[in-house]
């Protein structure tokens, strides 16, 4: 795409944006509970475009050349993603959930299924590409220095005697081997020479010989003649992908290399805007910047004398925290100043008389409080859903501004080459350097009015006064966490849980690969009382939401709701592991393992274990993104702790661990991930107190093992054929976990079977085998794992509105009965 095609791209982004904000006012009114589902479908639209803007802007900035554009890209790009996290959060209020049926809103707002997919910023991984590969060298080296040591331990010394038996034994199987194998032959030949002579070979004439191999021939030449008819008819009516589809080049492609050269480009004209910003921000120091210092005097000195002439005494100069001058030059005149006083003298008065009027205000308010709980328990009154405040509308709103007065009239006219433009950087600059220059002014001019506050109380025969110290207030802030370790360096700690096995190296994996397909019938099993269950491209959805997007960014997480922990429910062989290291990949996070099998007979006792949960946490802060996995972590919060793992002590801890995470701050990109295949045996308040979200991944459903199947043989390296009957398998194995599936295709699909693919297609049959000696999960399995599930405080208030939606449509069908009768 050209330059002029993102503009228009950009425009039309803007536009639907305009249409979005527009919405967004009637939805923070709150409604009614009976109103709920309208709610929840205004809600489900507006997170479905925001998804749509999100994808384009991502476009947007990961192409575009010009850097002033791109910096209003990223605000844009960062803020809808922080709109889209709130809005999921709306969601989950609201529909009392954490998979959500959008199926009706796709099809009334004519989108694909593909519009559901999570977009992640391509700058995740380009912007930490330099850090990742100097944090990849570092763990090398030093993962390097204990190989050694774990090669000493895993291959025991043997003695001379002992490896020369080992040896000859070695030797005498592979020569049984050879000498099997050249008899099998001998008796192989034996045989077909015995039965030439019985039966005898039979002998034809040339001519006849040569009509054989014709027919052979002929027929093998219209059969293949008709597979690649009846193949290019399936292609054009669209039943079959094309080749081009199928068979991935192994050059890359013009469109690759395209985006490839774009981004080169966008790193020069990024680095010649970086010394245009140092060479106008020094030149407008030295020109204008004398100008600018004078002029603030001036109107400063002006603004105390009017002030004086007015009151009969001289202002006192805003603080700095408060703005400083600023504030003088943009609100304040004399007049204002005037009744600011007069307000102060009144309030003083004001506060003895609201303290006497306090007691009466709770009085009144316990019983509003009564009258209100006796409204609803007649049910006079309804519970009121609302949006929550947003954080992100506010920059969206002024980043759509700055779109729409610089850059929506502005083509390639004005920068060809996608330069910066000069004027709107030395705008921003002068900006800048008033600014800074204010800073001084506001030293000098306080000094100055302290001297003439002094000349006039002298001439007015006034008693000084000493300047009055500044009383600290108690604040609500939480008390700092202590550091345990402030005389250790942090490559020293990080060498440490290196060692220890702490801190891993995690597995390149994409959240692409965690393979499924969306749930296409959740409205209808919705009004048919069924509860739907999510399906993989949900869990996928979610893992995308609550973490690569909150750790990808910093600006991202500061606007989108906290969320610190999150937990991982399913059957063994779901993937959990799996997509805890693809929110490692995506986000380029470090992966630190406090699962309790990694640590028994590490950091002994009570100290040893506040030590290292505060070296962990420390280092994760300091390192952010950072990813903390718990593997089996129900183990930390066991109910009682069974014969075996009493030596692991599990439970140990459980405390440090809960401390740690309520320190954690909306700027910490830090997230506690915990996986479990058995919830049941774990305390339930304990395990939902320090896990904030919990996930549930049940068996995948018809069509994610359809999908799984296809991704997955494709994936070994073999061609999906007609001769292969994936509906079929996909029956079959139903109950099956993709890491079963996974097996039974590495098991069928040796090195040895790829090979023979061309001359025998792969049949449903072969995997049915392998297949059956794994162990599906069992309905019984599953149904405890929901069972549970709907005890966490989500799943109570979600069966609870379930049974309210129930009673509602009975007491309407009752009505109506009533009514024909």
């Amino acid at each position: 795409m050209s330059e002029r095609a993102y503009q228009s791209l950009w425009d039309s982004s803007h536009l639907i944006l305009q249409e979005l904000l527009d919405q967004e006012q009637p939805l923070q009114e709150p409604v009614p509970d009976r109103e709920r589902q309208s709610f929840q479908y205004r809600l489900s639209s507006l997170y479905l475009y925001y998804l749509g803007l999100l994808r384009r802007f991502d476009t947007l900035y990961d192409q575009m050349v010009q850097p002033q554009k791109r910096r209003l890209l990223r605000r844009l790009l960062d803020s809808v993603a922080g709109r889209v996290l709130e809005l999921k959060d709306d969601l989950v209020h609201a529909d009392l959930c954490e998979t959500h049926c959008l199926d009706q809103v796709l099809q009334d707002l004519k989108l694909t299924p593909a519009d559901l997919e999570v977009p992640i910023p391509k700058y995740f991984q380009l912007e930490q590409s330099s850090v990742l590969r100097e944090r990849g060298h570092l763990l090398g080296e030093l993962l390097s220095r204990l190989e050694p040591v774990s090669s000493e331990e895993s291959f025991p010394i043997l003695h001379r005697t002992e490896a020369i038996v080992l040896l000859q034994r070695a030797e005498r199987a592979r020569q049984g081997r050879l000498r099997a194998t050249f008899m099998r032959e001998i008796r192989k030949e034996e045989e077909r020479d015995r039965k030439i002579r019985e039966e005898g070979r039979p002998r034809f004439s040339q001519d006849e010989a040569a009509i054989t191999i014709q027919k052979v021939w002929k027929g093998y030449q219209q059969r293949k003649r008709t597979q690649q008819d009846r193949r290019t008819e399936m292609e054009f009516i669209g039943m079959l992908p094309s080749p081009s589809q199928e068979e991935p080049s192994g050059d890359t492609s013009p469109a690759s290399l395209g985006e490839d050269v774009r981004r080169l480009r966008q790193t020069e004209k990024e680095e010649e805007f970086q010394l245009a910003m140092v060479k106008t921000h020094d030149a407008l120091r030295e020109t204008e910047g004398p100008d600018m210092k004078e002029k603030m005097k001036e109107q400063i000195r002006q603004w105390f004398i009017e002030c004086h002439a007015l009151t009969g005494r001289f202002p006192d100069y805003p603080d700095e925290s408060l703005g400083g001058s600023y504030l003088i030059f943009a609100d304040k005149t004399p007049e204002q100043v005037k009744m600011e006083l007069e307000v102060q003298v009144q309030e003083s008065k004001k506060k003895d008389q609201e303290k006497s009027k306090g007691k009466e205000k709770e009085k009144k308010e316990k019983k509003k409080k009564k009258m209100k709980g006796e409204e609803t328990k007649k049910g006079e009154a309804d519970t009121l859903l609302r949006m929550l405040p947003s954080r992100s509308i506010p920059a969206i709103n002024a980043g759509h501004e700055e779109y729409t007065n610089l850059w929506k009239n502005r083509f390639d006219g004005l920068h060809p080459n996608q330069s910066f433009d000069s004027e709107t950087l030395r705008a921003e600059k002068r900006k800048e350097v008033e600014e800074e220059i204010r800073i001084q002014v506001d030293e000098l001019m306080r000094q100055e009015l302290k001297n003439l506050q002094l000349a006039v109380d002298r001439e007015e025969g006034r008693p000084l006064k000493p300047p009055k110290k500044k009383t600290g207030k108690k604040t609500g802030k939480k008390k700092k966490e202590k550091d345990l370790t402030p005389d250790r360096s942090v490559d020293s700690l990080f060498e440490e849980l290196v060692v220890f096995g702490f801190l891993k190296k995690s597995e390149t994996v994409a959240l692409k690969d965690y393979v499924g397909d969306c749930l296409y019938l959740g409205s209808t099993l919705n009004l048919a009382n069924k509860l739907p269950m999510p399906s993989l491209f949900d869990v996928r959805q979610n893992v995308a939401l609550y973490g690569v997007l909150r750790l990808g960014s910093p600006d991202i997480h500061s606007m989108a709701p906290l969320i610190r922990s999150i937990l991982l429910v399913g059957p063994s062989g779901m993937g959990k592991k799996m997509l805890v290291k693809a929110v490692c990949t995506e986000t380029g996070a470090n992966l630190f393992d406090l699962s309790p099998g990694n640590l028994q007979g590490k950091y002994p006792g009570k100290a040893g274990v506040q030590m290292l949960v505060h070296i962990v946490f420390k280092l994760a802060r300091y390192l952010q993104p950072s990813v903390i996995w718990i593997g089996n972590a129900e183990k930390n919060f066991y109910k009682r702790v069974p014969k075996e793992d009493k030596e692991m002590d599990p439970k140990r801890i459980k405390k440090d661990l809960t401390k740690a995470l309520r320190l954690l701050n909306p700027g910490d990109r830090v997230m506690l991930i915990g996986t479990t295949d058995r919830p049941q045996v774990a305390e339930m308040k304990g395990l939902c107190r320090t896990y904030e979200r919990i996930l549930l991944l049940p068996r995948p459903d018809y069509a994610s093992r359809y999908v799984l199947w296809k991704h997955m043989i494709e994936a070994q390296g073999a061609q999906v054929t007609q001769s292969l009957d994936i509906s079929a398998l996909a029956k079959v194995s139903d109950g099956y976990t993709p890491g079963c599936l996974l097996q039974a295709i590495r098991a069928v699909l040796t090195e040895r079977r790829l090979l023979q693919l061309s001359k025998r297609p792969l049949v449903a049959s072969e995997f049915l085998g392998h297949l059956a000696k794994l162990d599906p999960v069992y309905r019984e399995e599953e149904e405890s794992l929901k069972d549970w599930y709907f005890k966490t405080p989500l799943g109570k208030k979600r069966m609870q509105l379930i049974k309210d939606q129930g009673t509602a449509e009975e007491a309407k069908l009752t009505k109506e009965k009533k009514k024909r009768k």
